[in-house]
This record gives C-alpha cells, sequence and structure tokens, in this order.
C-alpha cells in the first residue's frame, strides 16, 4: 500500500530494514517524534497501518508502589499504539486527537506489558476519506504472566488541520 501521509511513509522505509533493527529504529524514531514516550523506554515490536505491539520492561522508573508497571504507564502503552496507528491512517491534512480513555483494572499486573492494537479495513477507510469521524481502536494489554489486568477502551477522533 502506498503512502497515505508522510508518518506512513517513513515507517514503511523503516520497516525494509533487516528484522533484528527494525523494532529499534521504531521506537528511536517515535521517542523522537513523541517525546514522552522516549522517556518511559517504550518499545515498537511491530508496526504497520493495521497493526501495533509495543512492550514496556517493568523497570524502576515506571512501577508504582507494588513493584508493578504504574497504572498511568499502562495507559500510555495503549494510548501510544492506538494512537500510532490513528497517525498512520489519517491523511496529512487531519489531526489525530485521543477522544475518551476508559481503562478497568480487574487484576494485579505482573512483570512486562504487551499491547496489541489494531483497526479494521473499514476504521481505515473512513480515517482516509471522511473528514472528521472518530473510531474506537480495538487494544488488548497483557503482563507477563500472559494475563489481561486492564481492560481498556480507546476512541480515537480525527478532524482537519486548518479549521473552516
Amino acid at each position: 500500500m502506498k503512502a497515505n501521509n508522510r508518518l506512513h511513509g517513513i515507517v514503511n522505509r523503516i520497516n525494509q530494514l533487516p528484522g533484528f533493527a527494525r523494532s529499534r529504529a521504531l521506537s528511536l524514531f517515535f521517542g523522537k517524534a513523541v517525546p514522552f514516550t522516549g522517556t518511559v523506554g517504550i518499545r515498537i515490536e511491530t508496526l504497520d497501518e493495521n497493526r501495533c505491539v509495543i512492550s514496556l520492561a517493568n523497570k524502576r522508573r515506571v512501577q508504582n508502589h507494588i513493584g508493578g508497571v504504574h497504572a498511568v504507564a499502562s495507559l500510555l502503552l495503549a494510548e501510544s499504539a492506538t494512537g500510532f496507528l490513528v497517525g498512520l491512517n489519517v491523511p496529512d491534512d487531519k489531526v489525530p486527537v485521543i477522544k475518551t480513555v476508559r481503562a478497568d483494572y480487574t487484576k494485579r499486573a505482573s512483570g512486562d506489558m504487551r499491547v496489541e492494537a489494531s483497526v479494521s479495513p473499514e476504521q481505515q477507510q473512513r480515517m482516509r476519506e471522511d473528514d472528521k469521524g472518530e473510531a474506537p481502536i480495538q487494544v488488548t494489554i497483557h503482563d507477563a504472566e500472559g494475563k489481561e489486568p486492564i481492560t481498556i477502551e480507546m476512541i480515537w477522533a480525527w478532524t482537519p488541520k486548518k479549521r473552516k
């Protein structure tokens, strides 16, 4: 698929790197482009216009008072994964914005965290063609034991960059 925006073109070029270099290059690029994500050490494992998988090691700088990944760091993972996907799919004349975040903490998380987000072909088409809109982006978060300790809903919107 040809790039529909600058970000998509950059990610496509990075994805052409050898497998061993791809994740590091994606993580460094987004760490510079979105500095806050770089400060916590998010690792982008897979990213294309359909799917994003990112992880965060359970290191001291992101821990809460009981030694797990902090609740806000978990939300940052989900927001980043879904935001990267929306950013790859909206044209350059639109701006993506997070509209709604809902999180239910259902189990105690253990160890590293891993998030997977995806968008449907219908959502991609709407993002590319509709001047403005919104979509719930599918996202799941798992801990090192494979549990899903948090149920998350992320609704992203997009609007024209220039207001009429």
